[in-house]
């Protein structure tokens, strides 16, 4: 198979548009929010890059008898944002290169 300018062309204009895409959707994802709650009293919100928004301690889970417990819930909590964020991320990103038989490329992602 010989070299063909117009499909190597096309193909230049689809990686193009598709690092726009993902650079589009990387900007939305900052603005993106998943929340997540833990024993009903440790509310945590990420945005989806996984940073940290907010985190919300409801006052009885506040026990200086039981410390161990309230910081069990909190990382639970900020595990749980972002392994949530990056599944928002991976599925955000998978939508822009679905239908695309791109080979990987570096910098592309």
């Amino acid at each position: 198979m010989g070299f063909n300018a117009n499909n190597m062309q096309k193909m230049m204009k689809q990686v193009q548009k598709m690092q726009q895409d993902m650079a589009r959707v990387q900007e939305e994802l900052q603005h993106e929010m998943v929340e997540v709650e833990t024993g009903g009293v440790v509310k945590a919100v990420f945005n989806g890059h996984g940073e940290i928004q907010s985190i919300t301690i409801q006052p009885e889970a506040v026990d200086p008898s039981d410390v161990e417990m309230l910081q069990d819930l909190i990382l639970a909590a900020v595990r749980e944002g972002q392994k949530k964020s990056q599944e928002l991320a991976s599925s955000r990103l998978n939508d822009v290169t679905k239908g695309m038989n791109l080979p990987n490329i570096p910098g592309l992602m």
